[in-house]
């Protein structure tokens, strides 16, 4: 093959100039994106040179000796980087080499026709070249486009780390600058969701989850998983069903209308988050629909002191009898305060209901019928549920107290 390759050097290197003309008009029709920055004199020097790259190829391949593949690695790394797709790339290299064997069969048939079939074996050759040169592009490629994926994913982290945490670094954007390179309005209408630790892996395998128009940015933190949320038109309640199928506990902010107050929004909706009951019914807290609990949770040494002037008497019980007694009042202020109801949520006679409420009023001095003492016994009881985990009420059974 460098025999045959050397007796027709100097008509290939005419034929490959024209073949480089060639492939260079197409690839200015067929791929414009990728062909239009570099020019056409450029494109069509850089085809040129893969082709006679790729003529070398054979010569050291008969040798022995290995593809030199450097510029095919820096054809793949410069697509990746112009974010062009990898297909277009490979495409032209196969057409240059369609183009090569062409070029290579019609020099020898012009120089000896006799000699075409010493240079049937260098097909295989060829084809053997050209395909480490599309394979090292494509490993290139893909290992910038990894690179570039990790850089542009650790900068939309840290511009949602602007926005949630409300203090940009001395060189980095302000919330209005930060929120257009994330592709957000300057007004809208936003929300932030919380999913607790628990719950975040879960909640990140959709990390673009969304219905309509609906749009999340997620961003992993070391304490929770959070969300911006784009609402769009869809109302603050579409939140919770997007959440519904995962199954997580979560905390969802109010809406707001400027990017500049999504780092509020992310501390209300950590705080509807310690509001979210472990177990049991929807697991998404929207803020405002239990905003009592969560004063009570945004005052943690005032909610100590709840906790122990109003309860104490009952949290100093045996831990049945505390079990039972939190349960029930729980049950029955989610009840809205009705006897029956709380008693079919219980398993038990609603007489039994009435028993141990009567009980939590003679232990605290309150009465559950007088206003202002209903309050504090609402808010003390948020207290101890959101210090630890909500007791469960007994299943199966009717207790006859």
């Amino acid at each position: 093959m460098e025999r045959i390759i050397e007796e027709i050097r100097e008509d290939l290197a005419r034929r490959l100039a024209l073949a480089a003309d060639r492939l260079a008009d197409r690839t200015l029709t067929e791929d414009p994106a990728y062909a239009a920055p570099l020019g056409r004199a450029e494109l069509r020097e850089r085809i040129h040179h893969n082709l006679r790259q790729a003529v070398e190829g054979l010569v050291r391949s008969s040798r022995g000796l290995p593809v030199e593949l450097a510029d095919a690695r820096a054809a793949g790394t410069l697509r990746a980087e112009l974010g062009l797709p990898l297909t277009p790339l490979l495409r032209t290299y196969r057409s240059g080499g369609r183009l090569l064997w062409a070029a290579l069969s019609e020099a020898v048939a012009s120089h000896d026709r006799a000699a075409l079939p010493r240079l049937l074996p260098g097909a295989t050759a060829l084809w053997d070249v050209l395909d480490q040169m599309t394979d090292a592009a494509s490993e290139s490629y893909r290992r910038t486009e990894a690179a570039r994926t990790d850089r542009d994913r650790e900068r939309r982290a840290a511009l949602l780390d602007s926005l949630l945490d409300g203090a940009a670094a001395p060189a980095g954007p302000a919330a209005p600058e930060a929120a257009a390179q994330l592709g957000l309005p300057e007004r809208g209408r936003f929300a932030v969701v919380v999913v607790a630790a628990d719950g975040a892996a879960r909640a990140m395998e959709r990390p673009g989850a969304g219905a309509g128009d609906l749009r999340v940015l997620w961003r992993i933190r070391a304490e929770a998983e959070t969300g911006l949320v784009e609402l769009g038109h869809h109302p603050l309640e579409s939140v919770r069903e997007l959440l519904a199928p995962l199954g997580v506990r979560a905390g969802v902010s109010p809406v707001v209308e400027v990017p500049a107050e999504l780092a509020r929004a992310y501390r209300l909706a950590a705080l509807a988050l310690r509001t979210a009951p472990e177990s049991g019914g929807p697991r998404t807290a929207l803020l405002d629909e239990g905003l009592p609990g969560a004063l009570v949770a945004g005052q943690a040494e005032l909610a100590g002191r709840l906790r122990q002037v109003v309860l104490g008497p009952v949290l100093a019980l045996p831990a049945e009898d505390r079990r039972l007694l939190l349960t029930t009042l729980g049950t029955w202020l989610a009840c809205r305060g009705s006897t029956t109801f709380a008693a079919q949520r219980l398993y038990c006679h609603r007489n039994t209901v009435s028993n141990r409420l009567r009980r939590v009023e003679q232990l605290t001095g309150r009465s559950l019928s007088d206003p202002r003492q209903l309050v504090e016994l609402a808010l003390a009881h948020a207290a101890v549920v959101q210090r630890t985990p909500a007791p469960q009420a007994p299943r199966g059974r009717v207790d006859p107290k």
